[in-house]
Order: structure tokens, then sequence, then C-alpha cells
């Protein structure tokens, strides 16, 4: 009975030592660090846009490089500054890069 007991400690004290080894080697990465970059070109009409924020929705049509289906979504826009002289309402195409789950606008030409 002794050495089920032993065992077990044994076991739960190996546990633990590679849960903290692995959280340590996790410290300072971002929560993006390791997701796959993918780029892909859309075609859509602006819904809002935040100039602050630096963010813009966009009701977009399928983005096949993706395997996106049509949609209406907020990207960020980077830089900001490509959201200058855009309107509500207006058709654009974009590029887009996404990164796990951040979705980024890099250029716009309006349609």
């Amino acid at each position: 009975m002794k050495t089920v007991i032993y065992v077990a400690a044994a076991l739960l004290t190996l546990t633990f030592a590679q849960s903290a080894a692995s959280q340590d080697a996790m410290k300072g990465m971002s929560p993006m660090a390791g997701a796959e970059i993918k780029i892909g070109k859309g075609v859509g009409v602006i819904r809002a846009i935040d100039p602050n924020a630096g963010t813009v929705v966009i009701q977009h049509g399928p983005i096949p490089a993706l395997g996106w289906p049509a949609m209406t979504m907020t990207f960020r826009a980077t830089p900001k500054y490509i959201l200058n002289g855009l309107k509500v309402g207006e058709k654009i195409g974009f590029d887009i890069k996404v990164r796990g789950m951040s979705a980024d606008v890099t250029a716009v030409q309006k349609q």
C-alpha cells in the first residue's frame, strides 16, 4: 500500500513540475505567437468606420483564400490612415491579413 502512495505522489510531483516548466516556456509569448498568417482579398461595402479605434466594419462577399463565406465583420485597419477618405456605404476592394483571431485590412481600393 505504501508503494502505491509513493508512486502516486511521484506522478503528481512530475505532473506539476512539467506544468510549471510549460508555463515558464510560454512567458513573454503573445497569444498569437505561432499562429499561421493568411493573406486574402475581398470586396465589400463599408457599414461603419471608427477612425479613433482604427476599425472598419465591412459587409463582404466570400473570401476563398481564407475559406470565409460572405459576412459582415469588424477589421482593424493597419495602418489607420488607410481609412482616410472612406465613407459608409462605399464599395471597396481590400487586402486582408489574418493571424489567429485577428483580422487586419492592410490596403483599400475604392470600386
